[in-house]
């Protein structure tokens, strides 16, 4: 089984921001393959189960905010029985211009709170993540903030299709394996 976790806060309120769109990446998945999300209280996320070509996919957005993301993980792990080589991390990468997307095996957090507590959590860094770029701030604005504001119509449509295509990103990191899903969309 692999797990695709989609990194983001909980609440309406978080909906449509810059933090949210690994959240955003993966309910959209559960939209194009017709799933039904289940809460799942005790793993600290909503679940929901699809299969591509046979090889069962279990997605999961975190229902605890995005700085405790590595209790929802390891949960989720422990629960059921996932290796770490088979987890794909979504989350938002202000290394990346708006648009933009690519895969990272294992490197440090830049800066995500979310990306800092997996790696607490599990003491280890060589998770592998699909980074969504959201761009960072044009002016002296704390990345907080930044990554907390909806974008701007511009942004938010490049966004957008970028979401759109992380759920082909995704299926190919799963058929295909992270090494070809790296060589594939890291160039696009």
């Amino acid at each position: 089984m692999k797990l695709l976790l989609g990194l983001g806060n909980p609440g309406t309120a978080y909906v449509g921001t810059r933090h949210n769109v690994g959240r955003a990446s993966v309910e959209a998945l559960t939209h194009r393959e017709t799933a039904t999300w289940k809460k799942d209280v005790k793993r600290h996320a909503n679940i929901a189960k699809i299969s591509f070509d046979r090889h069962e996919v279990l997605l999961a957005r975190t229902t605890v905010y995005m700085n405790e993301s590595g209790q929802a993980l390891q949960a989720l792990l422990s629960y059921y029985k996932i290796g770490i080589e088979d987890v794909l991390v979504v989350q938002d990468e202000m290394d990346l211009a708006p648009g933009r997307l690519a895969f990272l095996r294992d490197g440090g957090p830049a800066g995500h709170n979310g990306i800092t507590d997996i790696h607490r959590a599990l003491g280890r860094t060589d998770i592998c993540r699909l980074r969504i770029g959201v761009g960072r701030p044009p002016t002296r604005k704390p990345a907080e903030d930044w990554v907390l504001e909806r974008p701007s119509d511009d942004d938010a449509a490049k966004i957008d299709d970028t979401v759109i295509r992380c759920m082909d990103a995704m299926e190919d990191w799963v058929l295909l394996g992270p090494e070809q899903a790296m060589t594939t969309w890291n160039r696009k």
